[in-house]
């Protein structure tokens, strides 16, 4: 396909959220003519709800995507630094856990501006239209033909050489997907929900250190705090379901809060925090995985529409913008060419996606509970002093993932052989401990070891007789 039939190509992208918006770009770049069908109202004069997290950790691959279409500076300017976590514990005690190497940070993005800049560059595009407002009905994926709902409440059907779903978590099409034969999907709900909640400036600057993550971990629950360009940290508490239900009143909330965050409390404000905290129920996390992700040249999903992860790894919208990327990248070397590009897009993604999927249940754990843990700090030290002499053999799981295009089912094996290699040598080291130890305890009992050995009854004789062993035995025979 050259350029001039790829003008002629006609995609519809269905989701105007940030996966949907980039995705316009790139397929933009490339002269297709693109509508966007979003359900919602134009966020950039909509009144905001409540409900969905404002924060979002950007990192290379997500900054990938950008510099690709040209944002990376515009965006990267309105994210501020984290470059470690910032542990608090029981005490209030805080300590710091770096990411990577002081040149490795990841951003604080707010969700809303990084949507309202993605939308406002898809309208600069002249082959490009956006339509608010307009609801997906039904998607005849064979004949490619959708049907949207406009403000004005007719049904309209449109064709489409392309259908792509950005259309998150509970994609509508997906659904039409599931309904095609060898379509596999499956979903699970994981049983914690999340609350978002505020630490508002304190004498009009941050009320902790900004340039950190902060993590309150308490082993089956944890709360998170990330900045804000206002000055405002947005704190988001994950908790299993069961324990948010206990907590019903206002007072219940406090003792909670003073038990198990007593340094956060201060900083929010016991009146606003229990305001927030019963503002919005805990919203519920789901992970979705699906295979594959296109249907013949006519449909392909990206984003959380193709893989809802849960959010301890900081990689759902670096994970989708990197689908972006990689279709992007595809369709360079298929020359545009849709009937070769879906396919291996499926075949090349699908494990990338199912990788992060696990990595980020994984990461909630390590959140949560083993950063409190003497091992874990020790463990990641020795990470990334073998990373630092053998940096090209050796690299930390986080760096791979946020810090590298490394694919991420590549990091899941290579991080699982280096955890082996390294548990081999902590056993081995253990193990020359132990020889040593036990050879300098023997050679403590005497100067010449080696001659218990040879009569080794003489002194055992000896130890039983007198309690200790003498230096004057064996070799006075």
């Amino acid at each position: 396909m050259d350029s001039s039939d790829s003008q002629r190509k006609k995609v519809a992208v269905i989701g105007g959220g940030l996966v949907g918006s980039l995705n316009a770009c790139f397929l933009a770049k490339r002269n297709f003519q693109v509508d966007v069908y979003e359900a919602r109202e134009d966020i950039r004069v909509a009144q905001l709800a409540r409900g969905r997290s404002i924060n979002l950790a950007l990192s290379h691959r997500g900054r990938q995507a950008l510099k690709a279409i040209g944002l990376e500076d515009q965006i990267v300017s309105q994210g501020i630094p984290m470059r470690a976590r910032m542990i608090h514990s029981f005490s209030g005690k805080k300590s710091a856990i770096p990411y990577g190497t002081k040149s490795q940070y990841i951003l604080s993005i707010s969700r809303t501006n990084l949507n309202k800049d993605l939308l406002t560059a898809v309208e600069k595009y002249p082959n490009t239209k956006v339509y608010f407002g307009h609801r997906l009905l039904t998607c005849n994926l064979e004949e490619g033909t959708i049907t949207v709902l406009g403000s004005d409440q007719v049904p309209k059907d449109v064709t489409y050489d392309l259908i792509v779903g950005c259309d998150g978590a509970y994609s509508t099409v997906r659904g039409h997907l599931m309904k095609k034969p060898r379509f596999d999907y499956s979903q699970q709900y994981i049983p914690h929900g999340y609350m978002e909640l505020t630490i508002p400036p304190r004498n009009g600057d941050f009320a902790m250190e900004p340039n950190y993550l902060h993590i309150w971990p308490r082993n089956t629950f944890m709360m998170i705090a990330l900045p804000n360009k206002n000055k405002t940290f947005t704190c988001t508490l994950f908790m299993p379901f069961e324990e948010f239900e206990k907590l019903p009143t206002s007072r219940d909330v406090l003792d909670f809060f003073h038990k198990y965050f007593p340094d956060a409390v201060p900083l929010m404000g016991e009146q606003a925090l229990t305001r927030d905290f019963f503002l919005l129920p805990a919203q519920p996390m789901i992970s979705v995985k699906c295979s594959p992700f296109h249907f013949k040249s006519r449909c392909v999903l990206m984003g959380d529409a193709a893989h809802a992860i849960v959010p301890f790894f900081g990689q759902g919208m670096n994970a989708g913008f990197e689908d972006c990327l990689v279709f992007d990248e595809l369709m360079e070397k298929f020359n545009n060419d849709l009937s070769m590009c879906l396919p291996e897009f499926s075949r090349f993604r699908i494990p990338d996606d199912h990788a992060v999927s696990d990595l980020s249940m994984y990461n909630y754990v390590e959140m949560r509970a083993h950063v409190n843990s003497r091992w874990f700090i020790f463990h990641k030290n020795v990470e990334r002093f073998l990373h630092a002499i053998m940096p090209s053999t050796f690299i930390p799981l986080y760096t791979m993932v946020t810090f590298s295009r490394i694919r991420y089912h590549e990091a899941m094996l290579r991080w699982r052989w280096q955890k082996k290699v390294i548990n081999k040598g902590f056993f081995l080291f253990g193990t020359l401990i132990a020889i040593g130890s036990t050879y300098f305890l023997i050679r403590s009992m005497a100067p010449r070891p080696l001659d218990y050995l040879r009569r080794p009854w003489d002194w055992v004789t000896n130890l039983q007789n007198t309690g200790h062993v003498s230096l004057k035995t064996p070799w006075s025979y």
